[in-house]
């Protein structure tokens, strides 16, 4: 079990999303999620949980259309996939944690940015945790616990970053 293709997808998910949160830079950000949500689609496959893959399928598209166009349209569209596919694939309380961080996520990326973006991220985190501890996910389990941590961190760096600083200049070089 730990060391099934399964969990393994689990555990590439884990470093493209502890890469994924450690990024100040939003454009950065994006692309690791979006590397982390094809990893989650391939790990939820094998592990047969249809509403976790649907959502990060959702997910993985926008995360790549947020890097282009960030307009409420785009993110309404999105919201309403994830929920026209979580009512499809409803296989009772437990799927619907998945579809509910996705909406989460979805208006974090579109509506948000930077330290209000991570902070409503914190939150589909902590369902993407309860979620992946529910169905065995151990990777997605050190994953969301894990990224919790590093997105808490990145959200202290960011909260005490000077004023007028550009979201995309590392915290280390300030």
């Amino acid at each position: 079990m730990l060391l099934s293709p399964a969990q393994g997808f689990g555990y590439l998910a884990f470093v493209f999303g502890v890469a994924c949160f450690a990024q100040t830079d939003d454009r950065r950000f994006k692309l690791f999620m979006a590397l982390e949500c094809l990893a989650y689609v391939l790990h939820f496959a094998l592990l047969g949980h249809p509403t976790a893959v649907a959502s990060n399928l959702v997910s993985l598209a926008r995360s790549v259309a947020a890097m282009r166009a960030r307009t409420p349209a785009v993110g309404l569209f999105f919201i309403g996939l994830s929920l026209a596919l979580g009512a499809w694939l409803y296989q009772g309380w437990v799927s619907l944690l998945p579809i509910l961080a996705s909406c989460i996520g979805t208006t974090a990326l579109f509506f948000l940015q930077g330290l209000r973006m991570r902070l409503l991220m914190l939150c589909g985190t902590a369902l993407w945790l309860l979620n992946n501890l529910l169905v065995g996910s151990i990777g997605g389990t050190l994953l969301e616990a894990t990224l919790l941590l590093t997105n808490g961190w990145t959200i202290w760096r960011l909260w005490r970053r000077p004023a007028g600083a550009a979201a995309s200049t590392p915290v280390a070089e300030q």
